[in-house]
């Protein structure tokens, strides 16, 4: 009798379905010319033995790695944190593995090295995790003809032949300015992110066009700008209060931002939602026990995470099914308003809503 400490080989299972070893390794790839009785019964004894295939025996025989590069940056913050869990999750359902290099700087240019180093390992396909800001994009077009190997990029901006895939931040900007405009509030401040991040110039396009066209005035002394912190958020609304004393909501382009904000307004003696109601941007999960808890915007970068995944899966399926063209698209997903206490004053307090689009 075979060890129970021992692995079960492909050999063995092959003896106890009563097939050949090329058999089992045509079900455990899925082929379609194995009959339904007998992949039933291949399955069956590989579930009764535990036997686990080779990953490397897997990579070999198919010139595969199942590898996905992940580059990112800023894993400090919630956000980049979020979406490498999201990719490690369901790079793992899919059955691949993950390689991973964190820039030290979001706006680095020079990234011919850790191409290079990501090609030398075999990755399967890149998914680059880093959000655009400045000119750090300014090198896709080069690159991505040079090495021909499937990239999917998240957080910037749609560009045609590449594949995207992102959060519609101006879509969540309008959908919280759209709320503050019915809950009544027509002087609205913004407290933008920095504005060489792709994701800030959205947010605030949103905050000027919704104001104007509700025929509202927006100029340079109804915003001020942060860095995503929260103590940056607290420095912004001292600054609008100062100039925008009229003030009398603010859109604020992120959750941490945000809570700086409170804190200061608090301070002042200001009333939330009575004197200033308060938007926020990323539905970080502190957000729904802030005093008072926060109207957001969520972004869901685990899904976000997932989606692009998926999508290089895709591509690399195709190529490896031989297609010589694959269309690459990008996808825009919608975020959704989380609506709190923060900017409700119309008699509406008695808890939370989800409105989505």
């Amino acid at each position: 009798m075979r060890q129970k400490s021992t692995r079960a080989t492909i050999k063995e299972v092959a003896s106890a379905a009563g097939v050949s070893t090329q058999t089992v390794s045509r079900v455990i790839n899925e082929r379609p010319d194995v009959s339904q009785e007998t992949r039933k019964r291949v399955q069956e004894v590989i579930s009764r033995l535990g036997y686990r295939p080779s990953a490397l025996a897997r990579s070999l025989i198919r010139q595969r790695s199942y590898t996905l590069g992940v580059v990112i940056a800023g894993l400090k913050h919630i956000g980049p944190s979020r979406t490498l869990s999201g990719i490690t999750v369901a790079a793992e359902e899919a059955g691949y593995a993950l390689l991973l290099k964190e820039l030290p700087y979001s706006e680095e240019k020079n990234i011919e090295p850790i191409f290079q180093a990501l090609l030398s390992r075999h990755v399967d396909g890149i998914i680059w995790a880093v959000p655009e800001i400045g000119e750090n994009r300014s090198w896709i077009h080069q690159y991505q003809l040079d090495w021909d190997i499937p990239i999917v990029y998240l957080t910037m901006e749609p560009q045609e032949n590449i594949s995207v895939v992102s959060i519609n931040n101006y879509l969540g900007g309008q959908m919280a300015m759209s709320h503050l405009l019915e809950q009544g509030y027509r002087l609205t401040g913004h407290i933008s992110g920095p504005l060489d991040w792709w994701e800030s110039r959205q947010r605030m396009a949103a905050w000027k066009d919704s104001l104007a066209q509700a025929g509202f005035e927006v100029n340079d002394k109804h915003w001020a700008e942060g860095n995503w912190s929260s103590e940056s958020g607290a420095h912004a609304v001292e600054k609008l209060l100062q100039q925008y004393p009229e003030m009398d909501s603010i859109f604020v382009a992120n959750d941490q931002m945000a809570l700086g904000s409170l804190l200061t307004l608090h301070a002042r003696g200001l009333r939330i939602p009575e004197d200033i109601g308060l938007v926020g941007f990323d539905n970080i999960p502190e957000s729904a026990y802030f005093l008072p808890p926060l109207t957001t915007i969520q972004q869901d970068q685990y899904y976000v995470a997932k989606v692009a995944v998926q999508e290089i899966i895709k591509i690399i399926e195709l190529g490896w099914q031989g297609l010589d063209h694959v269309d690459l698209k990008s996808i825009i997903l919608s975020p959704t308003l989380v609506v709190r206490q923060s900017s409700l004053r119309l008699n509406e307090k008695e808890g939370g809503a989800l409105i989505g689009i």
